[in-house]
């Protein structure tokens, strides 16, 4: 329990998580793009203003339906006052981390330490596995994410000015790989 959210809890993800997913909106307002640099705390990348739009991942739950019940990866839930509001994908990837392959939380649960708590699940589950830490992804267009992510302890490790590109060749979006050492 969270005592600054005490309705808040994380459960492994059970039968209601499709209807979840299918029920909800993920996405997120996009009003700037960051521009980030390695070993410069988020708060002092340069910013560009743009004109507001929604982004959406147009999350597919059956993507993961093989990720539950498995030894090397796992579906966690987020609930808030027993509905659920949030969750999280994580695997044990090809270099011995663990990936968080996904992280989502409904607008209406965001700032209430739901993807933070989410987080914490997924660490406790990659210690448990004896991993040496944790890697994921994310883009210079959701600046609340890297913010999260450097105050649970993880560093920018790399920067892929192209990976999206092959999407869309005019794309701004740039991925930042966020890793959390254990040791």
């Amino acid at each position: 329990m969270n005592p600054k959210y005490p309705g808040l809890s994380v459960r492994v993800a059970d039968e209601g998580f499709d209807a979840y997913v299918w029920g909800n909106d993920f996405s997120f307002e996009v009003c700037v793009y960051g521009t980030p640099e390695l070993g410069k705390p988020v708060d002092q990348w340069a910013v560009e203003q743009i004109l507001p739009y929604r982004k959406c991942y147009g999350i597919d739950p059956e993507e993961f339906a093989s990720y539950r019940n498995a030894s090397d990866s796992a579906v966690f839930m987020a609930y808030l006052d027993d509905r659920p509001v949030g969750h999280i994908v994580v695997s044990t990837n090809w270099n011995g981390y663990a990936h968080v392959d996904e992280l989502a939380v409904v607008l209406p649960a965001r700032r209430h330490g739901v993807a933070k708590a989410l987080l914490d699940v997924a660490q406790f589950w990659s210690r448990k596995k004896n991993l040496p830490g944790m890697m994921l992804e994310t883009q210079n267009n959701n600046l609340g994410a890297c913010r999260l992510y450097e105050r649970s302890g993880y560093v920018m490790g790399g920067i892929d000015h192209l990976r999206y590109r092959g999407i869309d060749p005019q794309t701004r979006e740039v991925a930042i790989f966020w890793y959390r050492l254990f040791s």
